[in-house]
């Protein structure tokens, strides 16, 4: 998709926008990822996410089947 004219210049005067840029300096400086403690993933909030993710969704979840392969290789 190209862009016309009006829309590059638009582009060109948001990148040379001093409070653009401070605004997006802002909001990375306060984002948050709820998933991460202390630098690392927290698997147990992930999982508790998707669990409530799939009951927004009404998603059926699939029976435990026990996995009978002795070697696996990625």
């Amino acid at each position: 998709m190209a862009l016309n004219d009006k829309e590059r210049e638009e582009l060109i005067y948001l990148a040379r926008s001093s409070s653009i840029k401070n605004d997006m300096d802002h909001l990375s400086a306060i984002a948050y990822n709820p998933f991460m403690v202390n630098g690392r993933v927290d698997v147990d909030k992930w999982i508790i996410f998707l669990n409530g993710y799939n009951e927004f969704i009404n998603h059926a979840p699939k029976p435990f089947r026990k996995m009978i392969d002795r070697i696996m290789k990625l």
